[in-house]
């Protein structure tokens, strides 16, 4: 089953609206010990599902196998036959299974479809770690929202900038590396206007060989500000990208996207005017979208935070502190008392070339 979950984890961020799924299909050897006969793992775009990969290879192996999946097969016919038909097909005698799909569409049925085959079913091997793998596609079938994850690169005390707003590089190479391999593992990544404005980012994946899984960029721009000679918009025909604004925006600056591939989406406003944060993540999961990485700045970070609305903290800090002339990572979010503040649990921490890392997750 670990090996089953080692393979879901390669789909994270490409397979969108679908779970990432891994399946391990073992047989016994000649010596009683189990020998893998095939593998598999939700391909980019979510099809071909894992369990289909995994019969492939198998061939007739597959006959009296006993199938290792890390989420419960689906018992639907969509753009493909439902994996449970097809495992029951196969032939395979047995099916251990991580986690039950929560999916309506599923939730149970592929489960019973093995059952009623005769196929034995245990459920619930490493099911933590299946529950963790998917929290995204998780997040978005339970609570109608994507997983947040926001992404930190700050000095000792928290700054992200000069007051001037000189900030790269604040973080070393290593971590900045690391911030691609993040992007890889999130189906759109997300930042304000004004971080678009002052850094003029690509928000792409520049590992080498994987620049094709870049995420979906997302731009929070409320009074579009974000200026046409931007690389987010002058790239959009190679790299989605989705600008949210206001519904009443300038239709010819509304316009002006759109001829150069930027997609518009028009959100709802609070009562001071900015968008509603948990409106524009409730729209973000409605086109599939289960895990979005957060990158800036301090006043979308205030805005998610006071809503208790990230789910994922994943903080870079580098050995240099600048003090309160620097410009703090998150703005005010109207914290009065300690009761107010947002809270999370220390999951990991860990090196990164000269800096350190820091990962949390939000307490409930």
């Amino acid at each position: 089953m670990e090996t089953a979950l080692g393979l879901a984890r390669r789909g994270l961020g490409r397979v969108w609206p679908n779970p990432a799924v891994g399946c391990v299909l073992t047989v016994a050897g000649n010596d009683g010990r189990p020998r893998i006969v095939g593998r598999g793992w939700t391909q980019p775009g979510g099809r071909p599902h894992a369990e289909t990969q995994a019969l492939s290879r198998a061939g007739s192996q597959a006959k009296g196998a006993t199938a290792y999946i890390s989420l419960e097969p689906c018992a639907h016919t969509g753009e493909t036959p439902p994996c449970a038909g097809a495992l029951i097909e196969a032939g395979i005698s047995r099916a251990v299974v991580a986690l039950e799909d929560p999916d309506p569409r599923v939730s149970g049925k592929g489960i019973a479809a093995l059952k009623k085959a005769g196929i034995t079913v245990d459920v619930g091997l490493c099911g933590h770690q299946a529950e963790e793998v998917n929290a995204g596609f998780l997040m978005r079938v339970r609570e109608g929202r994507p997983l947040v994850t926001l992404k930190l690169a700050t000095t000792l005390d928290g700054r992200i900038a000069t007051h001037r707003g000189e900030s790269r590089w604040i973080t070393g190479e290593v971590s900045r590396r690391a911030v691609h391999g993040l992007r890889l593992r999130h189906d759109a990544v997300m930042v304000g206007s004004g971080t678009a404005q002052a850094d003029d980012p690509d928000l792409t994946c520049r590992l080498p060989g994987l620049e094709a899984a870049s995420p979906v960029r997302v731009v929070m721009d409320a009074r579009l500000r974000l200026p046409l000679t931007s690389r987010l918009v002058r790239y959009a025909e190679q790299v989605p990208t989705w600008l949210v604004t206001r519904a009443d925006g300038d239709k010819s600056r509304l316009e002006a996207y759109g001829n150069c591939g930027v997609e518009v989406m028009k959100n709802g406003c609070d009562r001071d005017g900015y968008l509603d944060p948990l409106e524009t993540l409730e729209a973000l999961a409605k086109r599939g979208v289960t895990r979005v990485l957060v990158e800036g700045g301090g006043s979308l970070a205030s805005a998610l935070l006071g809503r208790s609305l990230v789910d994922r903290l994943v903080w870079f800090r580098a050995p240099r502190v600048m003090g309160g002339d620097g410009l703090a990572a998150v703005a005010p979010f109207g914290v009065g008392e300690l009761s107010m503040t947002a809270d999370f649990t220390r999951l990991a921490v860990r090196a990164s070339g000269e800096d350190i890392v820091e990962i949390y997750g939000r307490k409930a």
